[in-house]
């Protein structure tokens, strides 16, 4: 089966004498939209017979021509994902999945590096516990951050919206088994491919070392490649929940808190910086007076090599012999 199928542009005419027609304009209006309309009832008949995948662009054309047509205006390319039985591409769904999680990576980074998606993403983040229920704590909000805007690529490339739709299903579907700490670690090969208890674990601690890393939904190794990968450390034990802990049970609280503040700053904030509130990472100020993830990591890292210069130096001074 080929990937795209051909499809002949809607500049479509009649190669019929236009004169006896030019008198009454009314009347060749008509006689073009008829002669439009069964030019699109032929290529639909043909898309739901199968035919077009057997016809190249030329080879409609000339078809359209021998049937008494001009085309007129170019030739435009349709994926066959769009097809009628656009379900029945087998090799659309793996790639399509693979694609989607893809796409899944990025819309999750973008919702811990921008507030405003943050703030419809931050109640999954809340819990200070990690298990299966944790994975149930789906945003109530997220419609409107236009997250769905990162799917349109793969609409583009022809993948069929419900295809996207299905595939990102199975995906949140996969997810749900990995917030647990129930399960250490999985087979070597497996947590180097797939996104497991372990390396969500990560995802969801708040330790310095640990934030804004493991974005993956599937598949770590979007992580591995776009340098976000922490592996899950031994020597350190996770702490959950969100850096500014809630507090409070309040259902509404958890689910609204985020936007509350957000727009709250934005109010407070210089005219100069109020998009800033919006589109910054969460923790951003305009005088510097908050920490984001960047800065409790930095300070972190900071005290790691402090640390390993004291206990350097101690280790030589302790080898040296006294006067």
């Amino acid at each position: 089966m080929k990937p795209y199928l051909s499809l002949i542009a809607f500049a479509v005419l009649s190669t019929a004498p236009l004169s006896a027609q030019q008198a009454d304009p009314i009347a060749n209006v008509e006689a073009e939209a008829e002669r439009t309309q069964r030019v699109a009832q032929q290529l639909w008949d043909w898309a739901e017979l199968g035919y077009l995948e057997e016809r190249t662009s030329a080879l409609m054309v000339e078809e359209l021509t021998a049937e008494g047509f001009t085309i007129e205006g170019g030739i435009a390319e349709i994926p066959t994902a769009f097809v009628a039985e656009w379900w029945a591409v087998w090799w659309a769904w793996p790639l399509c999945f693979v694609l989607d999680d893809l796409k899944y990576y990025w819309v999750h980074r973008a919702g811990h590096r921008i507030r405003w998606m943050w703030a419809a993403h931050v109640n999954h983040h809340s819990s200070q516990h990690y298990n299966l229920s944790t994975a149930l704590r789906q945003t109530w909000t997220g419609p409107f951050t236009f997250g769905f805007l990162f799917a349109l690529p793969l609409v583009l490339l022809g993948f069929h919206p419900l295809m996207i739709a299905i595939c990102g299903g199975f995906n949140l579907i996969y997810q749900f088994w990995i917030h647990t700490e129930a399960i250490d670690r999985m087979p070597r090969w497996f947590e180097g491919v797939m996104n497991t208890p372990s390396h969500h674990r990560v995802h969801h601690a708040t330790n310095p070392r640990y934030l804004d890393r493991n974005y993956a939904g599937v598949f770590i190794i979007w992580d591995k490649m776009f340098g976000t990968f922490e592996p899950e450390s031994d020597d350190e034990k996770i702490r959950y929940g969100i850096i500014k802990q809630l507090g409070s049970f309040n259902l509404l609280w958890a689910v609204f808190h985020e936007w509350i503040g957000m727009l709250s700053d934005i109010w407070r904030s210089p005219l100069k910086h109020k998009l800033s509130y919006l589109l910054r990472e969460p923790g951003w100020s305009h005088d510097g007076s908050r920490d984001t993830s960047d800065t409790i990591r930095a300070r972190w890292q900071e005290r790691q090599i402090a640390k390993t210069s004291v206990a350097s130096e101690n280790a030589i001074a302790a080898e040296q012999e006294p006067a």
